[in-house]
Parts: structure tokens; sequence; C-alpha cells
């Protein structure tokens, strides 16, 4: 018999590397382990949804927006996501692309599964796939190999339709050059500001002040407010009764030597001598030479190599003398790695190339790989098996309260028979939080406000413990009192007419300009700063402006024979007036550099467009009744 996720977890760092493994599952829907009840809430021509499977896939969808967004959560944005729509979409879609499968009688066959599954690293043992490996670490996640085969089947079969319905589609040469040249088109434009702070002698009197409030009430109102009651259960509160046997230790010694594994390092410097990636062969020639100037020097002896670092190195590693630390072969890109991995302490290599330039590397030390023994290892394994036994004890605990309280009320008197310390928060909105010693606020506060009134919340897994929240008491918003936010007021409103006074002033010089005065002239005129930003590409940051996406997105649209745009162009606090000079395509040369990149990165947006609308023409065509309150 299957146990629990609970009572099998034994390795968080197994559960963490899983997740990496049945993600993909979550985000087509499936990946649902537990047997499907009855409880139907959709039919897909003629095929139900079960109330589980909906559960489980919005559950998943709301923890990943809570991770994303944090404190910043709160129910109107939840509103506008509307994940209840998302979660049915996505099951949806994946009944439809099961059946599709099936009609066309796609199949993944036993072989096909197989190399698949080898070819999961987490199940590999001296590298090779281990059967015991493969079947302990899904115990682990409370599954069975049937039903991980069985999800796995279904996200290859995923995967064939998608190649069967896309795979046909390519991106020719040609769009992708229009492509190309789109992006990396230059333009070159001259730009007039006009900054709101600049309007330093705008001051609203007490009637103006007055009257904006009364306009904007809504934009004072307080933050609500709640109070809630919680337990935390800390695994800390149980290591001292936890035994480990020197076989658990073993066991777990043998069964990840991974974890044991420490890979060869070199601690090495280097004189970095910059090439752009797309240099001329001139330029690059002359950075190699002055690359060999200073490696006669460094093997000359007569200055220390870090010091001709800090002399000559163009790499921020220059302040430390090119030190670059201890790293493993991995972490350095290929050709310097590929060197300073096969050079001796004290060896001095050749100038080496890689996309950054020339690099004269100086290994200083090598620690060979090696395996930590069962000796060396047992402290920490023991402390390892320790602390995940103790969460396991820490969570059994919480989940027994948490099955025998079913309102607010028997969390109380549930606590005070189990001897559970019981804690209030004070009140506190969303931007606060409560004063109380909380490690993961950002969860605790997300989950606080999401409860309704006397909801008790799912257990939830924080950083020091798990918790189950239950509101007490709510302060809801309510317009403050003038007084209490005249200061804001002001400011608020004096923002606002510094910012229409600048559109103001902005909008009347591009009139003027358009009525036959050139921008540079009639700036120099009004003792305005002309600033000419030189070329720059669609989507970088304008020189002497900044990131500023509205004001490059229109300078793109101009040319010679439409020099100036419709309307001034409002910035992050300034408004933009702006005049075409000039406009360059980029080179052929680095379209053929990048051309098959550029390939593969269109075909694959490409393809997943047209899955996504062939995904909808489905849904269209197919009969589909939702029961109401789900979508």
């Amino acid at each position: 018999m299957l146990r629990t996720m609970r009572e099998n977890a034994s390795s968080w760092i197994i559960k963490i590397l899983l997740l990496a493994i049945v993600i993909a599952f979550v985000f087509m829907g499936l990946g649902s382990y537990q047997s499907q009840k009855t409880s139907k809430i959709a039919v897909v021509n003629e095929q139900p949804i079960s109330i589980d499977e909906y559960r489980e896939t919005y559950n998943n969808l709301l923890e990943q927006v809570r991770r994303q967004f944090g404190n910043n959560l709160n129910p109107e944005l939840l509103k506008m996501m509307n994940l209840k729509k998302q979660t049915m979409d996505r099951l949806i879609a994946r009944v439809l692309i099961l059946q599709e499968a099936e009609k066309l009688n796609l199949m993944v066959s036993d072989d096909e599964l197989t190399g698949a599954l080898r070819n999961i690293s987490v199940f590999n043992r001296n590298g090779s796939f281990s059967v015991p490996t493969y079947e302990k670490l899904l115990r682990r996640v409370g599954t069975s190999p049937e039903q991980f085969e069985d999800d796995q089947r279904k996200q290859m079969l995923t995967e064939k339709l998608k190649q069967f319905v896309t795979g046909s589609i390519m991106v020719p040469e040609p769009e992708a050059r229009q492509w190309y040249d789109w992006e990396n088109a230059m333009v070159n434009i001259d730009v007039v500001e006009f900054d709101t702070k600049q309007y330093k002698d705008i001051h609203p009197n007490d009637e103006e002040k007055m009257k904006y409030f009364e306009s904007n009430k809504e934009n004072y109102k307080t933050d609500p407010q709640i109070k809630v009651r919680y337990v935390r259960i800390s695994p800390d509160d149980y290591i001292q009764d936890i035994e480990i046997t020197e076989d658990a230790i073993r066991d777990y010694y043998e069964g990840t030597p991974e974890a044991f594994t420490s890979p060869k390092t070199v601690e090495a410097r280097h004189i970095l001598i910059k090439t752009n990636a797309e240099a001329s062969p001139e330029l690059v020639e002359d950075a190699r030479k002055k690359a060999n100037d200073i490696l006669k020097k460094a093997r000359d002896g007569k200055t220390d190599f870090s010091e001709l670092a800090k002399q000559y190195s163009e790499d921020p590693s220059r302040d430390k003398g090119g030190h670059l630390g201890t790293f493993t072969k991995e972490t350095m890109v290929k050709p310097f790695a590929e060197k300073a991995f096969s050079m001796e302490p004290g060896e001095i290599s050749e100038p080496v190339r890689t996309r950054f330039g020339w690099h004269i590397i100086k290994v200083e030390n090598i620690n060979q790989a090696r395996i930590a023994s069962l000796e060396e290892s047992e402290a920490e394994i023991r402390k390892k098996l320790k602390d995940e036994e103790a969460k396991n004890m820490a969570y059994d605990e919480a989940e027994a309260l948490f099955d025998s309280s079913v309102d607010g009320d028997d969390l109380v008197n549930e606590t005070k028979s189990r001897g559970i310390k019981l804690l209030e928060t004070d009140f506190f909105s969303r931007k606060t939080g409560p004063k109380a010693d909380i490690r993961d606020r950002g969860k605790f506060i997300s989950s606080a406000f999401n409860l309704t009134e006397t909801e008790i919340t799912d257990i939830l897994d924080l950083s020091d413990g798990y918790y189950i929240l239950q509101t007490m008491d709510r302060i809801p918003e309510k317009v403050s009192e003038y007084k209490e936010v005249q200061d804001r007021v002001e400011k608020d409103l004096t923002g606002a007419q510094r910012d229409r006074k600048a559109s103001e002033d902005a909008e009347a010089f591009l009139k003027t300009i358009k009525a036959g005065s050139s921008l540079s002239e009639e700036g120099t005129n009004k003792n305005l700063k002309v600033t000419s930003t030189g070329f720059f590409k669609r989507n970088d940051s304008i020189p002497e402006i900044g990131m500023e996406r509205d004001l490059g997105n229109a300078a793109f649209l101009l040319s010679k024979e439409k020099k100036w745009p419709e309307k001034v162009i409002k910035g992050k606090s300034k408004y933009f007036v702006i005049e075409f000079k000039d406009r360059k395509k980029p080179e052929a040369e680095g379209f053929e550099k990048e051309k098959t990149g550029i390939v593969e990165r269109l075909t694959k947006q490409k393809r997943f467009k047209a899955f996504e609308s062939w995904v909808s023409q489905m849904k269209a065509s197919s009969e589909i009744t939702i029961e109401e309150g789900y979508y």
C-alpha cells in the first residue's frame, strides 16, 4: 500500500529534484498522483474532469502566484487573474490533447518511455539508471512507478501531438532576416525634456487642496487590517527526542553518493583584453598582440601577475589582481575552462580567446575531485536526517491538529487539550505585517488576507515551522479624514499641477517646431537643453536619457518624411519632444552570424502560438459543459 508523501518524506533535497521532473505536468494540468474521484465539475466530449483534479491544479496555480507576488498579492489582483478560468482552461486543454492523440493513434512505446526515464539524472547511480534508486525516490514523494510512468507517458504523448500539429512549421530565412532587421535597426534623434520637477514655483492653496481631496477620496483610504490567531509548530521542538541509527546513516550515504562528491576545482587569476564577439579580424588581432605583450612581462617574472592584472586587465576582477577564486569547470566558458583545467599550479597560459576577449590565465591551485568518506560525512548526515525526521514529526502534529479543528472554536479547544500554544497577532495591514517574529512574512500575510471569516488555513510550511491561521477580526478600509492626509494631498496635488504644466509646455514646444522651426533651433532659442542621442536600437537604453520604452517606440515610428510624433511622449517623470535625425539598418554580416539561433528561436515561438491556436479551435468544436462556479 502506498503511504502518504508526508509519511515517506525523508529527503527534502530529493523532493526539490523531483519537482523539476513533475513541474511540466502541473502546467499542463497533469500530475495528479491520487486516484480520481467520481465527483465531476466539467465534461469534455463525454470525458469528466473531477473536483480533485480541479483543486490540485488550482492550488498549484495559487501557490505559484503567491511565490511570484508575495506581499503584493491582494484580492483585486487575484480577481483580475481569474485563476478559476485559468485552471479550467488548462484541464480542458489537457483532455482535448489526450483525446486527439488517441484519435490519431499516437502512442508512446515502452522503449521510448524507458529511454526517457533513463535520461532523468536523479534516477541514475554511477552513470546508469538504478531501479532501486528509482523506486526509492518515488516512494519518498508518495507515488508509485506505475503512476509516475503513466504521467510521464501522457507528457510524452502531449509532446508527440505538438510535433504532429506544428512540426512542419518553420520560419524561412527571409522572415528571420526581416525580424533581425527590425530588432537591430538603429535610430538617432534629438530630444528636449520637460521635467516635472523643474516647476518648483507651483504651490496649491488650501481651497485647491480641499477640492482635490474631495474629488479623489478613493485614493486616501486606509489599508484594510486583520487580526489572526495562529499556531506555530516548529521542528526544533522535536530534535532532542530523535535518535538516528548507524544503519540509517549508512543507507543515506550509499544511496546519495553525489552528495559527498567534490568535483575538481581550480583557483586562478586572469588578465582580460576585451574584444566584442562581432569585432573585425583586425581588432581581434590587435587585442591578441596586446595580450602577447603582457604575457611576455608575466613570464619574465619581473612584475607580479596580480600587479599586471591591476594595470592591464579589462575585467572587474582587476581590482583583486585578476583573482577569480575557486571554480568548477562548468562555471566558466568552455575555451577558458578547457585551458585552465589542463594546466599545472604556477603555470601561465598563452592567450585564450572567448566571446569576452583574450585571457591570460595563471593557475594558482588545483583541488582534485574526491569523495568524502562515511566517517567524514557522519555528523552532516546525522544532522540532515534528524532535521528531516523532526520536520515530519512537526507536520504530524500540525496535521492532527488541523484534522480535528473544523472551525475557530475547535482550534482554540484543540490547542488547549494538546498543550499547544495559541498565538495572536495585533491588527496589521498587507504593507506592515504583524509585529510577531515570523520569518516567511510574505506567505503569512497573503494567507491571512485570503481567509474568509472564521476560516482556517491549510497547513502552511513556512521557513520556521508549520503554521495554521484563523481570522479573529477585521478592520475594513475607509476614507481618511482630510486632516490625517493633508500632507499627502498637498504632495499629490503639487505633483499633478507640475505634471500638467510640463505637459502644456511640451505640447506648445512641439506645436512651434511643427510650424517650421527645428527642434535644435527652437530649443536653443528658449534656453532648453537639446540632447542628441546618437544611434540606439529598439529595445536599448537610450543614450543620455535612460530606459524610456514609450520614447524609444515613438522614435522608431519617425522618418525623414515624418520628423515629429503626433504628440509629446510621457515618460516616468518627464515629457519628451523628439525630432528624427537619421536611421540605419544592421549589417548583413551580423545576421549571418546569428541566423541559426534566430531561426530556431522564431520557429519555437511560431510553433507555440500555432499550438495555442489549435487548442482554441479544438475547444470551439468540442462539446464542453462546466458546473456553475468553476469558471
